[in-house]
């Protein structure tokens, strides 16, 4: 069994970390730099960093914010948000980033992913994909979740692993903040489908959804926010779980 990883989403906005449910009433929860630090010191084992207003707003992620919160790490740190061009990866891996996130401008142009790999390694480049059931089926979403496309999310995890994405991190948007737990058949469809890791997103409330999802649904990794900025569980308190269970991950 490879070793399962347990990542803290940093959603920022205006340079400051929110968080809601199903991508809206975003709330403040602090300084990026600073839960970052926190995070790494209890154990976590990456970072995500989504400006999360980026492409709305048309413009490339806060190069500040990014550069501090990298300046604070040693794990991995992935960045995503507004990220259009090879030369808008670069800038963020020059920010600090150890990987790239991608998703609107994948949708709009599914070579970028291959640009990126070519330049940088497939090892850099994440595709995050936000999805979202609609009566019997899935669809992608794009900008901040909040336009439809008529992609299905495994199709599209098939699609983006041929084109070089090293990973792929998958939200469930109907899942989004509930602390109800992931959507294991969403996971689970895309994890048995795809060769690449799997990053869980979207639903994290207990230490027993993350057990789940990394074992029977087949995720790589698990990201969560909320419950872990409100202080409801802490990365060690998930991690303990996982090893009685005898999932392999790191101390």
């Amino acid at each position: 069994m490879t070793t399962k990883r347990i990542i803290p989403c940093l959603d920022a906005k205006n340079g400051k970390v929110v968080k809601g449910i199903n991508f809206l009433g975003l709330k403040d929860k602090g300084n990026p730099a600073e839960l970052a630090q926190r995070y790494e010191e209890e154990g976590a084992d990456e970072i995500v960093f989504l400006d999360v207003t980026a492409t709305m707003e048309d413009r490339g992620a806060l190069l500040d914010s990014v550069r501090s919160t990298a300046s604070t790490i040693s794990i991995p740190l992935t960045v995503g948000g507004g990220i259009r061009s090879v030369k808008d990866a670069s800038t963020l891996f020059s920010a600090g980033a150890d990987k790239i996130s991608v998703n609107t401008a994948a949708v709009r142009n599914p070579s970028l992913v291959t640009a990126i790999a070519r330049e940088f390694g497939s090892q850099a480049v994440v595709v995050a994909i936000d999805a979202r059931r609609e009566y019997d089926r899935w669809k992608v979403y794009v900008r901040s979740g909040t336009e439809a496309t008529q992609l299905d999310p495994v199709k599209w995890a098939k699609q983006v692993e041929e084109a070089g994405a090293g990973e792929i991190l998958l939200t469930s948007i109907d899942r989004d903040g509930t602390k109800n737990g992931y959507d294991m058949d969403l996971t689970k469809a895309v994890s048995f489908n795809v060769g690449v890791p799997v990053i869980a997103s979207g639903g994290a409330g207990s230490a027993q959804h993350f057990l789940e999802v990394l074992t029977e649904g087949g995720a790589d990794a698990a990201l969560a926010a909320g419950v872990f900025h409100d202080r409801l569980l802490t990365i060690m308190e998930v991690k303990k779980l996982l090893i009685s269970k005898g999932v392999e991950v790191r101390p």
